[in-house]
């Protein structure tokens, strides 16, 4: 049986504030950058649980919301993380990486050393659900869940970022040692680590640039 409706609630813009919308957006997101060293000051809760309650609204699979999210800023467990993220950073920089990769890496500066693991105050462990557990016991399907987790983790960036904070998307290689150090079940499949907090008073990042329009986009009138 289809769920009840109800009225959408959508507000229209003239298309000249759609335009100026669209515009402000964009320079407020082409600021956005890697942060990989930050301030250890704590960051109001709030924003992040509002970040996170915005992640919850991101488009998934039949609406399952298949997806959690761990938010770490006990320092100990901080350091748990970091060590066994380094242990295996370092099996990947001296056996597992091809040369093509490091060299790829190179400009960007970095190895198997991540201090921003402890010195950040807030990392956000997100979780992707293959399938979901009820109170039976008994398990369900969901659909699309690496997909719908993509989707949700870019709204969470974009909402931290627009928020004030710096971000830092942290991807080791393999990640389950992330469900077992913040004891999440079997269901729940480590997708990345958002690494959040103010950026450090001395922050650099490297010179890159993006891709222009035309390289990234097709338009067919």
């Amino acid at each position: 049986m289809p769920n009840p409706t109800q009225p959408l609630d959508f507000v229209e813009l003239s298309p000249d504030r759609m335009i100026e919308t669209s515009r402000a957006f964009y320079q407020t997101m082409k600021r956005r950058r890697t942060v990989r060293d930050f301030d250890s000051r704590p960051v109001p809760a709030e924003v992040i649980e509002n970040a996170i309650r915005a992640a919850g609204t991101a488009p998934n699979g039949a609406n399952i919301q298949p997806w959690h999210f761990v938010v770490v800023t006990d320092t100990q467990t901080k350091r748990r993380i970091r060590t066994a993220a380094e242990q295996i950073e370092k099996a990947f920089y001296e056996k597992r990486a091809s040369e093509e990769w490091l060299n790829d890496l190179e400009p960007l500066g970095t190895d198997h050393r991540k201090p921003f693991l402890e010195t950040a105050p807030c990392l956000i462990a997100v979780f992707a659900q293959k399938y979901t557990v009820d109170e039976r016991g008994e398990k369900h399907n969901t659909y699309f869940p690496i997909e719908s987790t993509g989707l949700a983790t870019g709204v969470l960036i974009t909402a931290l970022h627009t928020a004030g904070l710096a971000t830092l998307t942290y991807t080791p290689s393999p990640m389950k040692f992330l469900g077992e150090l913040l004891d999440r079940p079997a269901e729940d499949r480590p997708y990345m680590l958002i690494v959040t907090g103010y950026p450090a008073p001395d922050a650099t990042v490297p010179v890159i640039e993006k891709k222009p329009l035309d390289r990234i986009a097709t338009f067919i009138d």
